[in-house]
C-alpha cells in the first residue's frame, strides 16, 4: 500500500538543531528526529514511505521568501518530496508571497497561528484565505490547543463559511488537544479535511475510530508531524484499528492525491 507523509517539517542543517529543540519545549515533548531532510528520509524507509510533503513556518514577516525558497530547492532535489510554502500575517505583500511560492512550485500553504500569535479568522490571514482560494491552493493549518484560543474551532468555523471553495486542512484531526471536541463543531462542512499529526500519543483506540469516522477516511491524510514522531509508529497503530482496506488506502494516499494533484 503507497503511504504519503503529508505532514513534515524540515529545517536547513544549520538551525536544525535550534528548530527541533524549540518546537519541543514548546509542547514539552521528547523530539523523535534532527529536522533535515536527509534524516526524514532515512527515517521513512523503513515503514515504507513512498512520499512526503515537507514545509516550514515563518514567524516573522521576513523569513517568508528564505523559507518557500529553501523548501522549494529540497523539494526539486528530492524526487519523493513535495512542498508548501508559508506566509506570516503581517507580510506587506500577501499577494507577492503567495504568486512567488506558486512560481517556485510549491503545492500550497501551511501556516501555525499559536505560532505566529494571530487568530486564525483575522482580517489579515482572511485575505491570505481569500486568495488561496481563487487560486485553488489548497491551506494546512495548525489546528487546535486548549492553552490558546488562535486555531481552536471556533475560528476555524469563520474561515469555512467564509469560503467555502477553500479547501482547509486542519492538522491534527483539527484540534490539537481538544480531539473530541473539534470533529464535534467541525466535521459537518465538506471543504474540511484533517491529517493525522500528533494525535494517535494521546488517543484510545476507540477515541480515534471514532474521530475518523465522523470526519470520514476520504477527508484524512496521514501525517507524522516529522521530526517531533516516528512514522512507524503511527502507521502500525493506524492498521490496528481495524479500519476496511479502502479507508487505509484513503488515509494512506488517495486523499492526499487528490488534494495536491501528485
Amino acid at each position: 500500500m503507497k503511504i504519503i507523509d503529508a505532514h513534515c517539517h524540515v529545517y536547513p542543517q544549520a538551525i536544525a538543531a535550534k528548530a527541533v529543540a524549540n518546537i519541543g519545549s514548546f509542547y514539552d515533548v521528547a523530539m523523535y528526529g534532527s529536522g533535515t531532510a536527509e534524516n526524514l528520509l532515512a527515517s521513512g524507509i523503513n515503514c515504507g514511505i513512498a512520499q512526503y510533503l515537507i514545509f516550514s513556518v515563518a514567524t516573522t514577516p521576513h523569513q517568508t521568501k528564505s523559507i518557500n525558497e529553501f523548501i522549494a530547492k529540497v523539494a526539486s532535489e528530492n524526487p519523493q518530496m513535495k512542498g508548501l510554502g508559508t506566509i506570516h500575517p503581517d507580510s506587506n505583500d500577501i499577494l507577492g508571497e503567495i504568486n512567488h511560492l506558486k512560481e517556485l512550485g510549491l503545492l500550497g500553504l501551511k501556516m501555525h497561528h499559536d505560532f505566529q500569535n494571530t487568530p486564525a479568522d483575522d482580517p489579515q490571514c482572511m485575505k491570505i484565505y481569500e486568495i488561496c482560494a481563487a487560486k485553488h491552493l489548497p491551506v494546512l493549518l495548525h489546528t487546535g490547543d486548549k492553552r490558546y484560543d488562535y486555531s481552536n474551532p471556533n475560528r476555524i468555523k469563520n474561515i469555512l463559511r467564509a469560503f467555502p471553495d477553500l479547501t482547509l486542512i486542519g492538522a491534527h484531526f483539527g484540534g490539537w488537544s481538544i480531539w473530541d471536541k473539534a470533529p464535534r463543531e467541525l466535521a459537518e462542512y465538506p471543504n474540511f479535511y484533517v491529517d493525522s499529526s500528533s494525535s494517535f500519543y494521546a488517543l484510545n483506540p476507540q477515541t480515534a475510530r471514532e474521530i475518523i469516522y465522523a470526519y470520514g477516511s476520504e477527508r484524512i491524510l496521514f501525517g507524522s508531524d516529522y521530526p517531533m514522531w516516528n512514522a512507524a509508529n503511527d502507521l502500525n497503530y493506524l492498521l490496528s484499528l481495524g479500519l476496511a482496506p479502502a479507508e487505509l488506502e484513503n488515509i494512506f494516499h488517495r486523499t492526499a492525491e487528490k488534494l495536491f494533484n501528485l
